[in-house]
């Protein structure tokens, strides 16, 4: 999740044309450190690209190809950007031109939501994730149906089918800007998808090499975790919620009729580790609130 928020922010914010370095966007997005000598509109964009891959993480059983998920994307990465707020994660309501090309997108704003609804109802049919995705790259850009930061939204909406297949991302690193911009001309001017084509799977394919890399440094999953993940959420919500202490004798309440035997000792101490390191910036893990994990901690405080 930390690679993909600073690749693909920092990848897509370059190929808009801006500034900053991965080193910087890492800085920006990790500590909320602005880089010296920037423009204040390119480290806007990064942090809207941040809010936008989150929203594609955090919400992935939600998201999906409909006006919903393709506004919100829209809302986020245009934050700060736009003349006009209302223009947010709205279908615009003037012409626009594309800047070097003679292409001009479709200008009256029924058609263009008639066929943004299109797209996205013929994307949902398409079965295959890479299908979907190299779809998205090419059809929402042709319409242009924002004022503003449509390949942007494109590039974005490009990794849901990815992340809803759990598949590698597309971060777009190391693809080089003029290549990109020749590539949608020809989609532009000559509705010829090849360059493009061309260009996805050579990207996907730097993608895969990177987060390789970045899974064989990752700790080997734990299966029984794993299993219980969804009853140790319940469990530990179950505690925090009733007010108890996380002791034997609460989890074993808890869990007695819906754990074997044989697993309950193992279960109950892997109860305990999670309370061992709970805090109130990872709570969220489990479903609770700030207000609720308060009102436990000060509760047991008070047994104390």
């Amino acid at each position: 999740m930390n690679r993909l928020l600073i690749d693909l922010s920092w990848a897509s914010s370059r190929l808009e044309g801006n500034t900053y370095s991965r080193l910087d966007t890492e800085r920006l997005i990790e500590f909320g450190q602005a880089a010296e000598g920037k423009d204040a509109l390119e480290t806007q964009m990064i942090l809207n690209h941040k809010a936008a891959i989150e929203l594609l993480v955090n919400e992935n059983d939600l998201v999906d190809f409909t006006p919903y998920t393709i506004f919100s994307l829209h809302a986020l990465l245009s934050d700060g950007l736009l003349a006009d707020r209302r223009a947010c994660g709205r279908i615009r309501n003037r012409p626009v031109e594309i800047g070097g090309s003679v292409y001009m997108p479709i200008a009256m704003p029924q058609r263009i939501d008639e066929l943004f609804r299109i797209i996205l109802s013929m994307a949902q049919e398409i079965r295959d994730p890479f299908e979907q995705s190299f779809f998205v790259m090419v059809h929402l850009p042709y319409l242009q149906p924002f004022e503003d930061v449509n390949k942007r939204v494109s590039r974005l909406a490009a990794n849901i089918p990815l992340i809803r297949h759990n598949l590698c991302p597309l971060s777009f690193i190391d693809v080089p800007e003029r290549v990109y911009i020749d590539a949608m001309l020809g989609v532009y001017e000559l509705n010829r998808i090849e360059l493009l084509r061309d260009l996805f799977a050579w990207s996907y394919e730097r993608s895969c090499q990177q987060y390789l890399a970045v899974r064989r440094e990752l700790v080997p999953p734990d299966t029984f975790r794993l299993r219980y993940r969804q009853t140790l959420s319940e469990a530990v919500k179950a505690i925090i919620l009733e007010r108890q202490s996380p002791d034997q004798k609460a989890i074993m309440a808890i869990i007695s009729s819906r754990i074997p035997a044989a697993d309950q000792e193992k279960f109950a101490k892997l109860v305990l580790e999670e309370f061992a390191g709970l805090h109130e910036g990872n709570v969220i893990r489990f479903g609770i609130r700030p207000s609720e994990f308060s009102a436990w901690q000060k509760e047991i405080k008070g047994e104390g």
